[in-house]
């Protein structure tokens, strides 16, 4: 049986996570590499990436801080974009996470879900209205993930895996850091919005 941090560093699973940071697109971080450099970064150090992972000493950079518009509103939402080097190891941890994580979450929730979309959420709703329900309560968290507590998910993490070197990466993340208008503020709570958008389709491992 393979632990976690085995799952992540597994070459498939590199390779996959790259594929899909590329396939994401999405603007290149505080050090200006693009999307289309990746993989030839990965090939050159994918081996010293993986080290410094083990040893707890990869250091993710600061996520570079833009802002774009609200929907129906003139506010802006601040967004950090994560270098392509960082999104890649994010999505190396995000392809195993799901696997463990989405089997605990509501069969009723389709949002940021591999397998899931708008469409067979709207198929759910459709199926309740047919059913003669007729009340729909919206509602939202106010800066939520501005606002998320680093220790009480570190805590959540470790219920799942007591895994140091998983537990220090993640945390690592956390703590990266934003870069604003050539200014590094650090992060003392709260998570990045602007990183990872996929969701494995095609993951390395069978069972647990």
């Amino acid at each position: 049986m393979y632990e976690l941090i085995d799952l992540i560093l597994m070459p498939q699973n590199i390779r996959e996570a790259i594929k899909e940071v590329k396939q994401n697109k999405g603007a290149p971080g505080i050090d200006k590499m693009t999307v289309e450099e990746i993989e030839g970064y990965f090939a050159l150090h994918d081996s010293e990436v993986i080290r410094q992972i083990l040893n707890k000493e990869y250091r993710p950079q600061p996520v570079r801080r833009v802002y774009i518009p609200k929907p129906n509103s003139d506010k802006l939402r601040p967004l950090g974009i994560p270098t392509v080097i960082d999104r890649v190891v994010q999505q190396m941890v995000a392809r195993v996470f799901t696997h463990v994580f989405d089997k605990t979450f509501s069969d009723h929730s389709y949002g940021f879900r591999p397998n899931r979309d708008c469409h067979k959420a709207m198929a759910e709703a459709l199926r309740y209205l047919n059913e003669g329900r007729t009340w729909v309560i919206d509602f939202d968290i106010e800066k939520y993930f501005d606002t998320v507590n680093h220790d009480k998910l570190i805590s959540i993490l470790r219920e799942k895996t007591n895994d140091a070197i998983i537990l220090h990466l993640v945390r690592s993340f956390l703590k990266a850091g934003v870069m604003d208008d050539g200014l590094v503020s650090p992060t003392t709570e709260g998570v990045p919005q602007g990183g990872l958008c996929g969701y494995p389709h095609n993951p390395p491992y069978a069972e647990f």
